[in-house]
């Protein structure tokens, strides 16, 4: 079975924690998908700065339209998360 290493919120520094910092601002905690992404920043920076344009950038979509979205591709690709 593959193992990823992730970054606990007790040892994040820099750039992670800043990244959980904001996890738990906006919801409340550091979801798996955050943590997963932890051992490389860029990567984590990068998947944040995209879903942070795709739910609050500008678009002909309203936010609770985008949510819904992302609840039903969810539920279609039966995440868990």
């Amino acid at each position: 079975m593959a193992w990823i290493g992730l970054v606990s919120e007790a040892a994040a520094e820099g750039r992670v924690a800043a990244s959980y910092a904001a996890a738990r601002h906006r919801a409340g905690r550091v979801y798996g998908i955050v943590r997963l992404m932890s051992p490389n920043p860029d990567v984590l920076d990068a998947s944040m700065a995209f879903y942070m344009k795709l739910m609050k950038g500008p678009s002909p979509l309203s936010r609770r339209e985008r949510e819904l979205l992302a609840v039903v591709v969810s539920a279609s690709n039966e995440c868990r998360y």
